[in-house]
């Protein structure tokens, strides 16, 4: 076989050797991974809406089950791979792992692994802190956090995982692997999305925080994994998956029954509610493949100090003006879905839900603001170039 090595080589060019054994194929744990990544994806986002539409009736909802089946899958697949590379006697697995605790494996099942205990655990919390504090709470909590952590640390062990065989692959194994990469991506741009979602509502989109909120919490994100797979408009496929992810959400939970079952009840409310329209990632992400086309050479800190101010103005640029859109009755549609309430929500009796608030008191304050999220913007942009850079170095 091309790919046999021949035993009576010394052991360390043995052990090169198998570090560089081309991945033929892409292994069931790879799909077991993703799997869950994807049961956690459309159970996260349902769960959001079920809230929104329901309320928090019980833990054991269609949606809770599929969150938590994210961690059982993972756990099967990460457990699997730990388990038979420390036992299994595979010389080319070993050389192709990492030792943690007396256990060998691959360097992102033990990140996804850490993933999975912080997601079951985060289970009994939430439940708890349910009973404790109120049956429906904000999407911020220390058991929403835990949950949101362990789950994030999943699709970055996913990330590690693909980047190591991608590394060692034939080109169609590494085509693939690229895509399945960008979208793990795009839902960790929706991920992050979803926490930030207080901060950019629409009404909230003509103040500072806003995009200083976004500056803190999307480069990294949408830059890291698009850097690491190291492929042309590998940032705008990252966002335009990001874009169709949460538009076919907001097409289709619409069209599912529901009705409150906790109060108060401000809102008729007969199917399920979606979040808001998607944030134009995309138009960033287009800007910066064009740009990196042209300096991939740079050092990292200069590509940084341009890509951060490029994604930040040209997302507060797109953005702006979109928002002054969804003000608009035209937007009040399926479509755009601007006229979808949560059935707590008091827009129309307790304020204007088509009115921007103003959170900075003076217009100081508020070029202040926006100059921070510039300069954060390099900052976490250079995060994500290490990130990538870690990613196209990955063997492990």
């Amino acid at each position: 076989m091309a790919d046999s090595i021949p035993l009576g080589q010394p052991f360390q060019a043995r052990l090169n050797a198998q570090t560089s054994a081309s991945v033929e194929s892409i292994p069931w744990t790879i799909w077991c991974v993703f799997a869950g990544i994807i049961s956690s994806t459309v159970g996260g986002l349902w769960d959001i809406s079920w809230h929104m539409s329901i309320g928090r009736d019980t833990f054991w909802t269609p949606a809770h089950i599929l969150i938590q089946m994210n961690g059982v899958l993972v756990g099967i697949a990460c457990g699997y791979m730990i388990l038979t590379t420390t036992f299994g006697g595979d010389a080319a697995g070993q050389s192709n792992s990492v030792k943690i605790w007396g256990f060998r494996g691959p360097l992102g099942a033990f990140i996804a692994t850490w993933g999975c205990v912080a997601m079951l655990t985060s289970a009994p919390f939430d439940n708890w802190w349910h009973n404790a504090y109120g049956l429906d709470v904000k999407i911020v909590s220390p058991p929403h956090t835990l949950l949101s952590l362990g789950s994030f640390a999943i699709k970055v062990g996913a990330l590690a995982l693909m980047a190591g065989l991608m590394n060692r692959a034939q080109p169609e194994v590494k085509r693939k692997l690229t895509w399945l990469s960008v979208f793990v991506g795009a839902v960790c741009v929706t991920q992050l999305g979803l926490i930030l979602t207080i901060p950019t509502w629409p009404v909230n989109m003509h103040t500072a925080q806003c995009y200083l909120a976004v500056a803190i919490a999307i480069p990294a994100v949408l830059m890291g994994p698009a850097w690491g797979v190291a492929k042309r408009w590998a940032c705008t496929q990252v966002a335009a998956t990001y874009t169709v992810i949460l538009l076919v959400f907001q097409w289709i939970l619409p069209l599912i029954p529901a009705e409150p079952k906790l109060g108060p009840v401000y809102q008729h409310v007969t199917h399920l509610i979606p979040l808001r329209f998607p944030l134009l990632f995309i138009v960033p992400a287009f800007f910066l493949d064009l740009l990196w086309t042209k300096t991939e050479q740079w050092g990292r800190w200069k590509l940084a100090a341009v890509s951060g101010p490029v994604f930040a103005l040209s997302f507060l640029a797109v953005q702006w003006p979109f928002a002054n859109f969804l003000m608009l009755p035209a937007a009040r549609n399926w479509f755009f879905g601007m006229a979808y309430f949560a059935y707590f929500d008091p827009a129309g009796l307790l304020y204007d839900p088509y009115k921007f608030q103003i959170a900075e008191k003076t217009p100081g304050e508020f070029w202040i603001m926006m100059a921070a999220a510039v300069l954060v913007s390099v900052i976490t942009t250079r995060l994500a170039f290490a990130w990538g850079d870690w990613m196209r170095r990955m063997r492990r």
